[in-house]
């Protein structure tokens, strides 16, 4: 091994000293740093003639609370058994689909599915579409709103002749808003309960 040229240097050993010269010269950064601050910051003014943009507020979906729905239940009131909302038509203001029936005292009266917008107000919800009718004696079940979807089991009657405490006829069905109108689709075919 060939011995080095440059004579052997002090700092190249650590002392006891070296380590507290060290810890001072950290701690004095650290005491400096809590002294000294950065000014406060500013936001920048608009151009004079220009409103702020801010994100929209979220909104909620209509209450179905004080609805008249177009169902005819005679003198007992039309209960609203389930709702969700969402943004089935893509406007950025959310709707409520209800599944509403008479508040019958015996038996298992027929659901009618509705959709709510916001009134012209802003306030009070209005019907605005009929996903189904409780003329047509079905019972809802499974109901969902998932991705501008409404999707239900429908239970129904295969004839007039089935008693309707027992239907008979079980139907997987969702709703999509098309642009101008709901479709319905049924992605198994009906079958029997």
């Amino acid at each position: 091994m060939q011995p080095s040229a440059v004579p052997e240097l002090a700092h190249t050993h650590t002392r006891p000293i070296h380590w507290v010269a060290t810890a001072t010269a950290v701690a004095g950064v650290v005491a400096l740093s809590s002294v000294v601050q950065p000014g406060s910051a500013t936001a920048a003014q608009p151009a004079s003639g220009t409103q702020p943009r801010s994100a929209p507020a979220a909104v909620a979906p209509p209450s179905a609370k004080g609805v008249a729905f177009p169902l005819n239940c005679g003198p007992v009131k039309a209960v609203v058994v389930k709702q969700a909302g969402g943004d089935l038509d893509g406007d950025g203001r959310p709707e409520t689909v209800a599944v509403v029936h008479c508040d019958a005292a015996m038996g298992t009266p027929p659901d009618g599915v509705y959709v709510l917008t916001r009134g012209t107000d802003g306030r009070k919800a209005r019907v605005v579409a009929t996903l189904v009718d409780p003329k047509d004696r079905l019972t809802v079940t499974d109901f969902a709103l998932r991705a501008r979807t409404v999707s239900a089991t429908l239970l129904g009657y295969s004839s007039d002749a089935v008693p309707s405490c027992c239907p008979d006829v079980k139907t997987a069905t969702t709703w999509r808003w098309n642009g101008s109108a709901f479709i319905r689709s049924t992605p198994d075919a009906a079958h029997s309960v």
